[in-house]
């Protein structure tokens, strides 16, 4: 009956849920300026009952807490948006703001599904039928895989016994397996200016040790493992080409599955920057950590939960017009790119033909890393930690692209999200009323973190 009452708390509430997602998808916003997002959740959260925690130092993030005692669960809500990516509902591609913020990994829906999940469980908390504390996080910058760390950094996620979150997908599936380790970084060199016509011989290029420590990253991916990543752009590279570049900067990020190959490929990635800076006669004047996260610590004891309640919910509600939304997508892409979207994220190849998932897959991703990384990945090395994903983008669409963008945006999405705060409500219901749960997944995470302590990339000695 409890889990009966929380379903139909969503969907007695869906409407609002949607109008939050969409006026979200509609105020884009870029990280660590989530203001209308943050507000629009903080107001709605704090007029129902919850007391909202925030820290100065990320003014953009908060905790909304309800109830009181043990357990404490929660869950990891985002609402940041990615550059460049603007785009209207529609299956051409059509920017709202040419060069604008767009919602492309449906972070719109990822907070408001969550925010949603918080709200069915509260209603239980505050009518006696539950017990405990349920707190909804929300989660800035995580485009950059920083707010979760930061929020760690402060305490937030100290005493949480467990956490769940679920993120848009284009099949609907518990996330068994992990993700990537991250560390991102700009190098800055420094050099001396001169005129590149009159007097090229008197200047120092930092521009060419930022080539050549490009380059010098280009040869080592041969010899590092093949699910490492590494990716980078130039930020400065001068002022005009009739000046050699006194100050030149380039952005690296670094993944690898596990944190300590990541760390050893990072430290290899500053010694080739030592070598560009020593081979052009400039300074390599600063490495300045950006983010870092660790790799995703999948408790399978949670995921079981998670896959019982997928299936005793059902899958997500499509209607006919997503349908053909989802088919106006899909068609867009080429065979190959779409083949490359289903194989990226573990979907199997028997989906090819389909333009939308509308069943509930098991598991395909155990023992396996997406080549992709989140900040949620620290969190589940503070606390057993649990996710899926679900369908809200038409079969084979990438995240980060126009289409996720005008998927996130229409009823596909809204769905989808409506389906994952049930399923998390559903979850966080199980965790709350069989204490055999949660002691099974924080059995199997003290023997899955070997006694190792957290800690944020910023506390590190790694340059």
């Amino acid at each position: 009956m409890l889990k009966e009452k929380a379903v139909a708390w969503v969907e007695g509430n869906a409407d609002t849920l949607t109008s939050i997602a969409q006026q979200i998808w509609e105020n884009p916003e870029e990280v660590l300026k989530e203001n209308f997002a943050c507000a629009l959740q903080k107001e709605y959260l704090k007029k129902q009952g919850f007391e909202i925690t925030t820290n100065e130092k990320i003014p953009t993030a908060f905790v909304a807490s309800f109830g009181s005692g043990k357990p404490v669960l929660g869950v990891l809500g985002e609402y940041d948006a990615l550059k460049n990516l603007s785009q209207a509902v529609s299956a051409e591609r059509r920017p709202i703001k040419e060069g604008g913020l767009g919602h492309a990994c449906g972070h719109n829906l990822l907070g408001t599904g969550c925010l949603g999940a918080a709200m069915a469980v509260k209603t239980l908390i505050e009518s006696g039928d539950l017990k405990g504390t349920i707190r909804y996080y929300g989660c800035p910058a995580e485009e950059l895989l920083v707010g979760k760390t930061l929020m760690a950094q402060a305490g937030m996620f100290a005493d949480i016994d467990a956490a769940l979150t679920w993120h848009p997908s284009s099949v609907t599936m518990p996330w068994a397996g992990s993700l990537l380790s991250l560390y991102s970084a700009i190098f800055t060199f420094k050099g001396i200016a001169s005129h590149a016509g009159s007097a090229p011989h008197s200047g120092r290029s930092a521009l060419d040790a930022v080539e050549l420590m490009n380059v010098g990253a280009n040869y080592m991916r041969e010899h590092i493992l093949d699910q490492n990543r590494i990716h980078y752009i130039i930020t400065n590279g001068g002022a005009e080409p009739n000046t050699v570049p006194a100050e030149a900067a380039v952005w690296y990020n670094v993944r690898a599955p596990k944190k300590s190959i990541a760390r050893d490929t990072f430290k290899w990635l500053t010694e080739i920057a030592h070598g560009a800076a020593m081979m052009t006669q400039t300074k390599l004047a600063e490495i300045k950590i950006i983010s870092g996260c660790y790799e995703l610590l999948s408790n399978q004891t949670l995921i079981k939960v998670i896959e019982k309640n997928m299936r005793e919910v059902g899958p997500p509600k499509f209607n006919d017009e997503d349908r053909a939304f989802a088919k106006q997508i899909s068609q867009a892409y080429d065979k190959i790119a779409k083949e490359k979207g289903l194989e990226s994220n573990f979907i199997p190849m028997s989906f090819m033909d389909s333009y939308l998932h509308e069943g509930i897959e098991p598991p395909h991703d155990c023992g396996r890393s997406l080549k992709a990384s989140s900040d949620v990945g620290d969190v589940s090395w503070i606390a057993p930690l649990a996710m899926f994903g679900a369908a809200a983008f038409p079969l084979g669409t990438q995240a980060h692209t126009w289409q996720a963008t005008a998927s996130t945006g229409s009823g596909l999405g809204f769905h989808a999200m409506h389906f994952a705060s049930k399923v998390l409500a559903c979850s966080l219901i199980d965790m709350y009323t069989d204490p055999a749960i949660l002691e099974a997944a924080k059995a199997e995470f003290a023997k899955e973190t070997t006694g190792k302590k957290y800690v944020p990339v910023f506390e590190e000695n790694i340059v």
